[in-house]
């Protein structure tokens, strides 16, 4: 089987699990009894707490020999957790269960990307293509589970999520090549592990590519969390949830299957710029409660919101940063990105939709102004225009 296939396919089990949790893990938690601020805090507990749990993670994983291993584990540990969801007892303990096994999995991502991106690099295929195909799985589960959920309760999401966690394990061990963590040999030391982790804190426009890249992608924090609940409440079946929730996967996969060419014509500079831009007018229009016919479109620039500011996270990330310490770098990357911004985001958003309802979306729009203004500091950086 050729090796973009196989990668492929891993990535379609990680968002069989992400295609039905983070859109639908709420409405769990809904149905548990937890109020808006209770949903925000448990969602937000491993995002805020993933730039430290992500590093230590990241360190971890490159003491194994091979690459897959620690993915392994971690899609194992994070089935055993999600799966004891279904006893937590109360807001503390659905807490725990959900930061456990949501930092475990999330830190699946990261690593195999680091090996995604090397051999697309080495082997000439498009990062694209298997990234896209776990986007296609992400569609395919949430229209799934929006279907299920209209005859079974909401216990089938946790059930769900658990078995595509083990699904993922033995896809790793199967699937993804026994690609070493360190072609020199021996696994250095793990003091001089942190050490190259502590250089990449130090490296300025590192920073600020990473923390430009999660204020953008942390805008994403009310849509993720509450999206569903305020669609509910504008009388939108729930199938329809799940439509448009793959229309803007829908996007992110186009974006990312048929426009390679055009990504690397513009650069990830100008790429992160153009996502910031799109998250300012995404947010703001969902702060009207858009008719359905609006939704679509405005759904569709999550192609910008999302594929084109991570694509270009990754770019950069991946072109500011030694081989040595790619594990580490893309980790921050992801705990940032993906958590720290996120998490506060998604914290915010419990209050806010308590309070506010759908005008809650202001904030997000806010963050990717910030993010705006980041993009367009990195842009002019001697080192991101060398890269171009």
């Amino acid at each position: 089987m050729p090796l973009v296939t196989r990668l492929s396919l891993f990535y379609v089990a990680i968002y069989l699990v992400i295609g039905v949790s983070l859109p639908y893990v709420a409405t769990f938690l809904r149905a548990r009894g937890l109020s808006g601020a209770e949903i925000g805090a448990v969602l937000a507990a491993p995002l805020l707490l993933k730039p430290f749990t992500g590093a230590a993670l990241a360190v971890w994983a490159d003491g194994f020999s091979l690459r897959r291993s620690p993915m392994i584990l971690l899609a194992v540990a994070a089935a055993c957790a999600y799966l004891a969801m279904l006893v937590a007892p109360g807001f503390w303990g659905l807490l725990v269960c959900w930061l456990l096994g949501a930092t475990l999995f999330s830190t699946i991502s990261p690593l195999i990307d680091v090996v995604t991106l090397r051999r697309a690099r080495l082997d000439g295929f498009n990062y694209g293509l298997p990234r896209g195909s776990g986007s296609s799985a992400f569609i395919a589960a949430n229209l799934a589970m929006g279907v299920v959920l209209t005859v079974l309760g909401a216990e089938v999401i946790v059930v769900w999520i658990t078995v595509a966690a083990l699904l993922t394990a033995t896809a790793a061990f199967v699937l993804i090549p026994p690609e070493r963590v360190h072609e020199e040999g021996e696994a250095p030391a793990r003091r001089d592990r942190w050490k190259g982790l502590g250089s990449l804190l130090t490296d300025r426009v590192f920073v600020l590519a990473v923390v430009t890249a999660g204020l953008i992608q942390g805008a994403h924090g009310f849509y993720y969390s509450f999206s569903t609940i305020l669609w509910r409440r504008q009388e939108i079946p729930e199938p329809m949830i799940g439509v448009l929730w793959g229309v803007g996967v829908a996007a992110e996969v186009g974006f990312m299957w048929f426009l390679e060419p055009w990504r690397r014509r513009v650069g990830p500079g100008r790429l992160l710029a153009m996502g910031a831009g799109a998250a300012v007018i995404r947010w703001t229009a969902y702060a009207f409660a858009p008719p359905l016919w609006a939704l679509f479109p405005l759904q569709a620039l999550h192609a910008f919101t999302f594929a084109a500011s991570f694509l270009a996270s990754l770019q950069l990330i991946e072109r500011l940063t030694p081989p040595k310490s790619a594990s580490a770098a893309q980790a921050l990357n992801s705990a940032v990105s993906q958590g720290f911004t996120l998490g506060l985001a998604t914290l915010a958003s419990g209050p806010l939709f308590d309070a506010l309802s759908v005008k809650g979306y202001w904030a997000m729009a806010a963050l990717g102004a910030a993010g705006l203004c980041g993009a367009l500091v990195l842009g002019r950086s001697a080192r991101v225009k060398a890269g171009a």
